[in-house]
């Protein structure tokens, strides 16, 4: 699972979070995951009301203008946007075809809070962040990196451009 944008862009724009999903599909492709966004809130759909989503519904909005190769919703909250079965069940007008496998948050606070409670919790291999759409490829080795995750950011740095 990806988490977007967890380093750069503070309160990303609409036109922004539209960027940084594209970007992010692209990444997950070079990965070798089909992607699957989806713009994640505190309100699915939205229910509860909220002030601060307007954003999510612009970027989503924005991507439903143009022709784009990966699949993407919005908003929507965290767990639902990974438990297809209850998107099914419950919003059977989702237009993802599985779990998201790439989550774009409203901004860096959610992004980075989550992204670092994941690695400390999760139990998992945790790589990045990667910063995309840079000229050469940079990666951000985190205070609790160990040995083997620096040599892993090493070789996604030596292995290609991870920015383009």
């Amino acid at each position: 699972v990806l988490i977007a944008d967890t380093a750069v862009t503070e309160r990303p724009t609409a036109e922004q979070l539209a960027a940084i999903a594209i970007r992010s599909a692209a990444f997950a492709r070079r990965m070798g995951q089909e992607p699957r966004v989806a713009f994640v809130s505190y309100t699915t759909f939205g229910n509860p009301p909220g002030a601060f989503v307007g954003e999510l519904r612009e970027a989503v909005a924005l991507l439903d203008t143009g022709r784009h190769d990966f699949e993407y919703e919005g908003e929507m909250a965290p767990d639902l946007a990974l438990n297809h079965e209850m998107q099914r069940r419950y919003y059977p007008f989702s237009r993802l075809n599985g779990p998201a496998n790439i989550l774009i948050m409203p901004g860096l606070q959610s992004a980075s809070l989550s992204a670092k409670l994941l690695r400390a919790l999760g139990g998992e291999n945790v790589l990045g962040p990667f910063l995309l759409g840079m000229k050469l490829p940079v990666q951000i080795a985190p205070m609790t990196a160990g040995a083997s995750d620096l040599v892993t950011l090493a070789v996604l740095a030596a292995g290609g451009r991870a920015g383009s």
